[in-house]
């Protein structure tokens, strides 16, 4: 698993990646009540905005931690967008990613660098 600095975790299985929100990030939010996701066959660049969390607290761009196409959304988190709060890197994930360079998860956090970079943040 990967992460970015806007708190986007990007687990990739072959040159499929499933992308969601941290842990840390849906603590910060808070309650969960709407999730925007992306449309399937939306093709995305690293860095451009994907998704939209809306707490009760505000509302978040989700960015995309690489490019590729999106080929799955997360359809539970329509009726249950406290999913995201529940189990943020399981059961909470957005949407499932086709990597158009997966080269660009080498400039991304593992679970190590993040945690420091946590401590960055406060």
């Amino acid at each position: 698993m990967r992460y970015s600095q806007d708190h986007e975790f990007i687990d990739a299985a072959g040159e499929v990646a499933t992308v969601g929100i941290s842990d840390h990030a849906q603590a910060q939010l808070g309650d969960i009540v709407f999730v925007d996701l992306p449309e399937v066959g939306a093709k995305l660049k690293k860095g451009e905005p994907a998704a939209v969390v809306e707490s009760v607290k505000a509302a978040s761009d989700v960015f995309a931690p690489a490019s590729g196409e999106v080929v799955a959304v997360n359809a539970k988190l329509g009726d249950s967008p406290g999913l995201v709060n529940e189990d943020a890197q399981g059961a909470g994930w957005l949407f499932k990613l086709k990597l158009s360079a997966p080269e660009e998860l080498d400039g991304l956090m593992d679970d190590a660098a993040y945690a420091d970079y946590l401590k960055t943040v406060g």
